[in-house]
């Protein structure tokens, strides 16, 4: 039987950064991920994205961290993940979208985010030939970013493996051992393992982890699909999002990486519940429509491949983060709700702070975020 003091189940966009930042800490730690490798879950299918211009104080502190981590990553660690801080443009087309954006706006400033309302001629200088149209002006927040989701995993995986992080691929969790309240034993399809600490970062798979504890959390994934063009010169740096909604979807995004390559994403409406990564007929004519209308220069751009991901959703849009109460030792860090990319490392940090330093600074992120919470309500940017 391995003795570990941390093991992580999932080494995905949460799991991978935890294992660096609780390693770092002098923790002997181990990820257990039953696929193949890294990131091969919701990690690979993320589209890069990461911006704190949320509506919830939790998520904003969480993504902000992240922001910061992704801005040295490279300077401090040598790892190229392709950053670019082209930040987040919502445009917007109707008074009612302005008046909704407007009034995040006053929320959002409250928490110090760097973020404001632009004119028409504004939101045109920052995407050259967007439809002006009826264009009203939008929001705009500089210091959001994306990077690429299969870089930044092998750097945490580099980097976790350099601080001592063992990882165990191609095994799957099949069983607890609770005895005096804490989970005492890890039980895979090939070996046990115990722990002082467990942590449930199995993205698409943690509600069923969570009933291995005799715990049932409210993450229910729904499929999203996306997708990635040629590459050519670069001609607009920001990811943008269209928040309206029509009868098949309820918001879609893009923005062009560092190589080039414009990745785009829609929300469909009503949502496609389950773990179906099957990409679909019905997706390129969708997103392909509204993103034309919206942005004609796209127009004459090859798209090279499309791909299926989940959303592992909870009721209210906002992730479970923090430790259960029965067992004492298991931490959630489950139903991240299509953001674990931008909300796993500032996560990371944040849970090995909690471990490590057993801190109260963050009670009012895992209070916000608790297992036992309501789900009342939903997260306006979700």
């Amino acid at each position: 039987m391995k003795h570990y003091d941390v093991i992580i189940i999932g080494a995905g966009s949460v799991g991978l950064p935890a294992a660096y930042y609780i390693a770092k800490e002098g923790f002997k730690t181990a990820v257990i991920e039953k696929l193949a490798s890294e990131g091969r879950g919701q990690n690979r299918a993320a589209i890069g994205g990461i911006r704190a211009t949320h509506s919830d104080p939790a998520k904003i502190k969480i993504c902000r961290m992240t922001l910061d981590l992704m801005r040295e990553m490279k300077e401090l660690h040598g790892k190229e993940i392709d950053w670019i801080q082209g930040g987040y443009l919502f445009p917007v087309y109707d008074e009612t979208t302005e008046s909704k954006l407007k009034h995040l706006l006053g929320k959002q400033k409250k928490f110090e985010l760097n973020i404001d309302w632009i004119s028409p001629s504004d939101v045109e200088t920052l995407v050259p030939g967007i439809n002006t149209e009826g264009l009203l002006g939008g929001t705009y927040s500089p210091e959001d970013g994306s990077a690429s989701p299969l870089k930044l995993a092998g750097a945490y995986l580099a980097l976790a493996r350099a601080n001592g992080t063992d990882f165990y691929f191609n095994e799957e969790v099949i069983s607890f051992k609770i005895s005096e309240n804490k989970i005492a034993s890890v039980k895979t399809n090939k070996d046990t393992y115990t722990a002082g600490i467990v942590i449930n970062a199995a993205g698409g798979d943690g509600r069923e982890i969570a009933a291995l504890a005799r715990i049932d959390i409210p993450v229910f994934p729904d499929c999203h699909e996306a997708g990635i063009t040629e590459a050519v010169k670069p001609f607009f740096k920001p990811m943008v999002v269209d928040i309206r909604s029509d009868d098949k979807s309820a918001n879609y995004y893009f923005y062009q990486n560092k190589e080039g390559q414009v990745v785009f994403c829609i929300t469909p409406s009503p949502p496609v519940s389950g773990k179906d990564i099957d990409n679909t007929s019905e997706f390129l004519p969708l997103v392909v429509k509204r993103m034309l209308n919206l942005y004609p220069r796209l127009r004459n751009l090859r798209i090279r491949r499309t791909w299926r991901g989940l959303y592992p959703m909870t009721p209210d849009g906002f992730p479970i983060v923090g430790f259960t109460n029965e067992p004492s030792n298991f931490f959630l860090a489950a139903g991240m709700c299509g953001q674990g990319f931008m909300l796993g490392p500032g996560l990371g940090v944040i849970i090995s702070e909690i471990i490590s330093a057993k801190t109260s600074k963050y009670d009012f992120i895992t209070q916000l975020l608790a297992y036992n919470r309501e789900f009342a309500g939903t997260e306006i940017l979700k």
